[in-house]
């Protein structure tokens, strides 16, 4: 019983860790993905998607949220959305103000949307664990993890999009040879150790998106595998955890947008910088 019993909670943290994903499969050719070995079998043609609607989703949500806000905006005694709108984007503004030592018009706009974003893909996290995979199990969907923010390729696809930032406006504000200089004669500035500074620079910038998307998804997937181990308690257990667990969490989720969105501000300033 004993082993039954452990073979089921392998299998229910295993199904709930699983992506709904869809490949080429080797032998099938293009399917859905019925098991985990399945989904590593279609290699990079795999996608994952319930990462992509959902992700999808939040981003459509976050667009309707601020337009009905920006449509309503009113000069008087402003509504509670408006309220929240204006405060959310009065907060990124002094963010970039503080963070951001260069001009240009388009970083403010990009820390809103990611903050705004990852804050709407991380509180897909206060759902239980059993809602999302209950219901698409019921409309015929094997799979579903409805958090994208606990799926790496979601938030390494972040990270890589603000690296592409980070490599485009350093050189086009330093120009191709300045970015080279920057990153063959620092930090020590001398011909010989240019071998050395470009393996310490290559390095520190590759470990930018890789530090972005790891910290990221690392937070949220370990909060996305404690919420479904408690699921496996009993009931009175349940109560008592997983309430604490959760009001816990959204100070983790909001925490978490807030880092991503710092960090991509902090990144982009150096790259705005001369020296």
């Amino acid at each position: 019983m004993a082993a039954g019993n452990e073979v089921s909670s392998t299998y229910y943290i295993q199904h709930h860790l699983q992506n709904l994903t869809f490949g080429k499969h080797p032998e099938n050719g293009w399917s859905l993905a019925h098991s985990a070995e399945e989904a590593r079998e279609m290699g990079f043609w795999a996608i994952h998607l319930d990462t992509m609607g959902w992700s999808i989703a939040m981003g459509l949500l976050f667009i309707w949220i601020f337009r009905k806000a920006g449509k309503a905006a009113t000069t008087g005694v402003p509504s509670g959305l408006q309220n929240a709108v204006e405060m959310v984007v009065e907060f990124i503004e002094n963010l970039t103000r503080a963070t951001f030592h260069g001009r240009n018009p388009v970083i403010a706009p990009l820390a809103l949307t990611l903050f705004v974003w990852i804050l709407l893909m991380n509180t897909l996290k206060i759902i239980p664990v059993d809602y999302g995979p209950e219901l698409f199990k019921r409309l015929g969907v094997e799979y579903m993890k409805i958090v994208p923010t606990t799926d790496p390729n979601a938030t390494l696809g972040m990270a890589l999009g603000v690296f592409c930032l980070i490599i485009y406006y350093s050189i086009k504000v330093k120009g191709a040879g300045g970015f080279a200089k920057e990153l063959s004669l620092t930090p020590f500035n001398h011909w010989a150790l240019i071998p050395f500074n470009l393996v310490l620079e290559v390095i520190g910038l590759l470990v930018k998106p890789l530090g972005l998307g790891l910290r990221l998804f690392g937070n949220m997937f370990a909060g996305e595998v404690i919420f479904i181990l408690i699921a496996l308690l009993p009931f009175w257990a349940i109560w008592l955890l997983d309430v604490p667990w959760a009001i816990f969490h959204i100070l983790v989720v909001t925490l978490q947008a807030f880092i991503f969105t710092t960090l991509s501000v902090v990144y982009l300033s150096a790259a705005h910088e001369h020296h």
